[in-house]
Formats: C-alpha cells, sequence, structure tokens
C-alpha cells in the first residue's frame, strides 16, 4: 500500500500550521482514494517527519512517497529532509521510500502569483507603464534557490504587462526589500505592489504590513500595495499532485536529492541522525521569523557541499 507523506515547514504561529493542515484536508478528497494521507512537519510542530513516517508504517503502508510543501529547492530539501528519509529507511527495511521534489518553477506558481495580484485590483490584462511589482522572497543562502526565485520574477514580468517585476528579500541575502522599493522609485514606479513568496501566515507577514506604511511615509508620492502571499492556494494542489504522480512514475528529481545526500552523509562519515530537524530546537537563528530559507543549522555549511558532488 502506498502512502502519501507531505512535509509542511512548520511556523511558530499555529495559525501558520492550521493551513498547512486545512490544505491537506481539501486535496485528499482530490486525489486516488487508494493512497493514504499523512501530514508532517520539518520543525516547530507536529508530527515531526519521523513520527509522519511512523505513522504511515503503522496505517500499512509498504511505500511511502515523501513530498515537500517547501517553495524552493535549497537546504530543506536537498538535506534535512532526505536525512529523515534515510533514518525511515534505516528503521524500516522493507518500506519502499520515494522522494519528490519541490514546488520549484512551475506554470501554475506564475497563475497563482497573478491571482493574487488581481486580488488587490490590478487588471493583469491591461498594461501598467508606472507600476512595478515586487516580489519578496524570505531570502536564503542557497545560490540556486535564489536564482530560480529570479526566474520566477522574470517569468512573471514576461505574463503581465506591467513595466518593473524586481525581487527582494526579507532577510539573508540581498537585495533586501529596503533597497528592492528604492530601486523601484529610482527606476520611476509611481505604485508598487509588494507580492510576498511566502507559504504560510507568520511573523514576516506582521512585519510587512508595518513596513508598508513606513514606505508611505516615506513616499508620499508613490502609492504602495500589498497583495496576499502566496499561500495555499487552490492551484497548489495542482503541483503538488503532479509532484507526487512524478515520484511514483520515477520521474521526480528528489531521487538525486537522496543520492547527493547519500554521497556527502558517506564523504563526510555524518550518520545522518547529525541532520536530525524533527525535535522543538531552539538552536540560534539569525532572524526571529518562520522561515523558507535554508537557515544556518550546525550543518547548513554543507549545502554547497553536497552541490560539488553532483
Amino acid at each position: 500500500m502506498k502512502a502519501v507523506l507531505f512535509v509542511g515547514h512548520g511556523s511558530r504561529l499555529e495559525a501558520g500550521n492550521k493551513e498547512v493542515r486545512a490544505f491537506i484536508e481539501q486535496l485528499i478528497p482530490t486525489m486516488d482514494d487508494r493512497l493514504l494521507i499523512e501530514t508532517c512537519f520539518l520543525e516547530f510542530a507536529s508530527p515531526t517527519i519521523s513520527q509522519g513516517i511512523d505513522n504511515c508504517v503503522n496505517r500499512g503502508a509498504t511505500e511511502v512517497i515523501v513530498i515537500p510543501i517547501i517553495l524552493l529547492h535549497a537546504g530543506h530539501s536537498k538535506l534535512h529532509i532526505p536525512a529523515e528519509v534515510e533514518d525511515g529507511k534505516t528503521k524500516y527495511p522493507d518500506v519502499q521510500f520515494t522522494y519528490g521534489q519541490t514546488i520549484g518553477v512551475h506554470q501554475e506558481v506564475l497563475s497563482i502569483l497573478t491571482d493574487r495580484l488581481e486580488e488587490v485590483g490590478l487588471d493583469t490584462s491591461a498594461e501598467h507603464t508606472d507600476t512595478a511589482i515586487l516580489l519578496i522572497g524570505r531570502g536564503g543562502s542557497h545560490a540556486d534557490a535564489n536564482s530560480d526565485f529570479y526566474k520566477i520574477s522574470r517569468l512573471l514580468w514576461e505574463k503581465l504587462n506591467v513595466k518593473w517585476v524586481e525581487s527582494a528579500f526579507m532577510g539573508v541575502t540581498a537585495p533586501l526589500v529596503d533597497e528592492g522599493i528604492e530601486r523601484c522609485i529610482k527606476l520611476g514606479a509611481k505604485k508598487v505592489v509588494m507580492l510576498p513568496y511566502f507559504l504560510f501566515t507568520g511573523i514576516l507577514m506582521e512585519r510587512m504590513e508595518k513596513m508598508v506604511s513606513g514606505y508611505q511615509q516615506q513616499y508620499p508620492e508613490q502609492e504602495f500595495v500589498l497583495a496576499e502571499y502566496f499561500g495555499y492556494h487552490p492551484k497548489l494542489q495542482t503541483i503538488l499532485k503532479e509532484r507526487v504522480t512524478e515520484a511514483i512514475e520515477g520521474k521526480s528529481s528528489g531521487a538525486r536529492d537522496l543520492e547527493n545526500y547519500r554521497l556527502f552523509a558517506e564523504e563526510h562519515g555524518h550518520a545522518h541522525h547529525h541532520h536530525h530537524h524533527d525535535h522543538d530546537h531552539d538552536h540560534h537563528h539569525h532572524h526571529d521569523h518562520d522561515h523558507d530559507h535554508d537557515h544556518h543549522h550546525h550543518d547548513h555549511d554543507h549545502v554547497h557541499e553536497v552541490e560539488k558532488s553532483k
């Protein structure tokens, strides 16, 4: 029997975790009813990934398909989730494990972002000669994830008829939001729509609401609009179901991630329990927000080494 284990990031704000659970509840009736569906979290919430694997096996799963509900492909999807999958293989040698890929760059991602712009009154079919869209990511240190973010912003620009689509991040890497806003103004934007590329509500959205009023005071001649965050839009169902199908059919890039992780673990002599990510960790984040980027745990400096092993 096949089980699909969806891995949400997890948030310090319980509202963010409720969003994941509610989304999966809505997703279940649209999926093949022969699949067992379970939800777990990378951090800050229960069940953890290892508990999620236990739940699948306890329900009779002989194959567990692990699907990360994570926007961009970075440390979490390359290291931390594969570490837990490897632990699962050790614990349950008779169970087959399959790993799927992240949300990544997908046509439906652009449709969701377009919908978020429509919701705040931007006619996405019309021409906007003095409007800038500022796509805002959480920010991380992983070059591939950041380049995918820029790819999404470029594809969004191709889809819209606005003069500018710029990119900025809330932390870790440049350009930060202040710099992004400043660039939009310097380019000549009279209106800036801030479009947060976050999956769940959290402290960052609270912070962004305060930032908007600050920008309005700083630049009284311009108009600032904060769009709803990317979130658990109904079209995200399409992407995740596609990721499940790819994994079942052996067409997912997730298999390569597992192999890269195994090579990395062997090369560095690290048993994968060193990467356990499923405890309520109080390690010292450099940021006070819940995050989608690869935050700097003791093992995060190995992300680039995994890249090199490809």
